[in-house]
């Protein structure tokens, strides 16, 4: 019924879409079937084509759904990589260490990053040497060893010891950000 009651607001809109040949298909063979059947001897073999409009909309209804779930575990996958930017950050100053949101931080900032926490930015090893979590961005399950000058990615994870960094991408710019860009903008687009 889904089907044509959508291959209805399509012909009233005067446009066609996948439900119309839906329908469309799924009626023609079942008017064909119901022909041959009726009009058909008694002793006749007929091919009849029933199980075809069964199997048309089986299938369709299968990829629809196949669809939907893809799109749900993106938008739990879109969720959980949001999640991955820590709240705040122990922003470096003039007067030490100073805990503010992790959005107000500036490029060229310097922030610590102790044992355990997550990088707030994108940003380059200022002081210090640690093992690095990047399975969020590699899927590499070992931790990349990290020392003055090494680049950092936002959101992954600090090993064992304190880094000192440099901010050097923000926002937008930065890699996590890019992540989520292209997971939405696939999400939003469909396959020509």
């Amino acid at each position: 019924a889904r089907f044509y009651r959508a291959a209805w607001y399509a012909l009233r809109a005067g446009t066609g879409n996948m439900d119309l040949l839906v329908a469309l298909g799924t009626s023609a063979a079942w008017a064909l079937s119901m022909w041959l059947w009726l009009s058909a001897p008694a002793e006749a073999m007929v091919h009849l084509y029933f199980e075809s409009s069964a199997l048309v909309i089986t299938l369709v209804r299968l990829g629809k759904w196949l669809e939907s779930n893809a799109k749900q575990q993106m938008t739990a996958t879109v969720r959980a990589l949001h999640s991955l930017r820590p709240p705040t950050a122990h922003w470096l100053g003039p007067d030490g260490e100073v805990d503010l949101p992790s959005s107000e931080l500036l490029l060229d900032d310097r922030v610590a990053v102790k044992p355990g926490e997550r990088f707030p930015a994108d940003g380059v090893v200022l002081e210090g040497q640690s093992e690095v979590d990047e399975s969020m961005l590699t899927g590499e399950a070992r931790p990349v060893p990290k020392e003055k000058g090494s680049g950092l990615t936002g959101g992954s994870i600090n090993g064992y010891g304190r880094i000192v960094m440099r901010v050097t991408a923000l926002g937008s710019q930065s890699t996590l950000s890019r992540m989520i860009r292209l997971m939405e903008d696939a999400q939003a687009v469909k396959a020509p």
